[in-house]
């Protein structure tokens, strides 16, 4: 490979890998009184841990699975996921503990099965290398919430929130223990959450949604231990087709973030306001946009006016939006490949004029150059090519960032282990400045979005009129 690289720009380029955007050490919880409060209303108690190993041993051949480049350039931070499920009518005539347990008894088994075909979930990760595949287990914890889901649900508190998932989301595996962990909670009406936390070096938001789906298939019975969900060499595919760079495992520097005053809030389009804000974003450039364009185009032209509000200037804009490469990289091998298969399209803009429509056709032109960039996505000498030239540009403050995953269309909301669909899905955002997340609604239309921005920025952003107009802060 031509070229070389510095470590410092691996190491901006790694600490901003994912989101494109310096980290942010929020202050969220000991800014909002009001979820303090809420938090310490509610207890959350630890009442059983254990480790889940694969029901059936891996195979020899299969002990180590190679990481990809874009596993290596992924940073080692846990993926969080909460699926709520409310108590039914008929779970009044059981025993509310007795059912939790039944239920939980059904989670253990399937996952163990599970992870037979998700073998690289249950290993231990060796430093941007491999995956030691030993059969290491998975965490598994079960806790009890003092109140109803209801309470949960009717106003979503972070700080309750993440007392509900298994492990933070800046924690390393050395901290948690396994790659994967899980964390069933039990509320006082018999409703409960399956929180799950994922190492992002062995899964992306699809490689997740793939293991969901299967864990729940195993668990309804609609996959026996003879009918592979998918096949173990599939964790194989990424490091064969986009092999790791040696540059990637020697050790790097520590990257020195600024510490800022960060909080996350949620906001809420649903499927009127969708439609609404999608006839607002339509022009002559594109008469169609799909309401993920319409909802980041929105979110970004109040995100600019409050940092330019804020700084008293106008900083050029950048907007990346992660892109999953399985249907754009013109290989049939990689459709259903697992571990970290993402990349990124940016929208650039240094107007002083924020038009909305404007904005929407950048991120459509952004797309655009993406596909004509790529045809057959992105490949190691790319990514290479890209942080060698990028590396050192993100980590600079002369250009405002936004970076943007969205779920939208991931079949979360199908998750069905026994007793029925969840009725909210939550995502966390990752918690970096200028970080959007967005995810679908249960009515698969509408968008939940979750912001992670300054505080100066937040409070202009969540009273911006144009915003307000369309979205619901909740």
């Amino acid at each position: 490979m031509d070229g070389a690289i510095n470590d410092r720009s691996i190491s901006n380029y790694r600490g901003a890998a994912v989101d494109s955007a310096s980290l942010c050490e929020r202050s969220c919880y000991e800014n909002l009184g009001v979820e303090q409060k809420m938090a310490s209303e509610i207890k959350v108690e630890i009442i059983h841990k254990e480790t889940i190993k694969p029901s059936s041993p891996t195979p020899h051949h299969l002990a180590n699975s190679k990481l990809s480049i874009f596993d290596q350039i992924t940073p080692e931070i846990y993926v969080p996921l909460l699926l709520f499920y409310p108590s039914n009518k008929s779970d009044d005539e059981f025993d509310h503990h007795s059912l939790f347990s039944e239920r939980s008894h059904l989670l253990k088994t399937s996952l163990s099965e599970a992870l037979t075909h998700f073998y690289a979930f249950a290993g231990e990760f060796e430093y941007n290398i491999s995956i030691s595949c030993n059969d290491h287990g998975a965490g598994f914890i079960e806790s009890q919430v003092s109140c109803p889901i209801s309470k949960v649900l009717e106003k979503p508190d972070f700080g309750i929130l993440k007392q509900l998932i298994p492990t933070a989301i800046e924690s390393k595996q050395a901290e948690a223990g396994h790659l994967l962990l899980v964390q069933v909670n039990l509320f006082e009406c018999g409703g409960l959450t399956i929180g799950v936390s994922i190492s992002h070096k062995v899964a992306d938001a699809s490689t997740l949604s793939t293991f969901i789906k299967s864990w729940a298939a195993i668990a309804l019975g609609l996959a026996s231990t003879t009918d592979r969900v998918l096949l173990p060499t599939e964790f194989g595919v990424a490091s064969t087709l986009f092999p790791p760079q040696d540059f990637f495992n020697s050790s790097q520097p520590t990257v020195e973030f600024a510490i800022e005053n960060c909080v996350t809030k949620r906001i809420v389009f649903d499927a009127s306001k969708i439609a609404a804000l999608k006839s607002k974003a339509t022009s002559d450039t594109v008469p169609n946009p799909t309401r993920v364009e319409a909802v980041s185009a929105l979110i970004w032209k109040c995100a600019m006016q409050a940092s330019r509000s804020n700084l008293g200037y106008i900083k050029p804009s950048v907007w990346c939006q992660v892109v999953n490469m399985r249907t754009r990289s013109g290989l049939s091998l990689t459709e259903n490949i697992l571990g970290n298969f993402v990349w990124y399209f940016a929208a650039t803009t240094i107007e002083s004029e924020l038009d909305f429509k404007s904005l929407v056709a950048k991120f459509r032109k952004g797309i655009e150059e993406y596909k004509e960039k790529y045809p057959n996505g992105v490949t190691g000498e790319d990514a290479f090519q890209f942080i060698k030239e990028s590396g050192n540009l993100l980590a600079k403050d002369h250009v405002e960032t936004y970076s943007c995953s969205s779920w939208c269309r991931f079949p979360f909301y199908e998750a069905n282990f026994g007793w029925g669909k969840p009725s909210w899905v939550s995502i966390r955002s990752i918690e970096f400045k200028n970080t959007i997340m967005l995810m679908d609604m249960s009515d698969g239309v509408g968008i939940e979005a979750c912001l992670t921005f300054k505080e100066e920025d937040m409070v202009l952003i969540e009273s911006n009129e144009d915003l307000l107009a369309y979205a619901s802060l909740v």
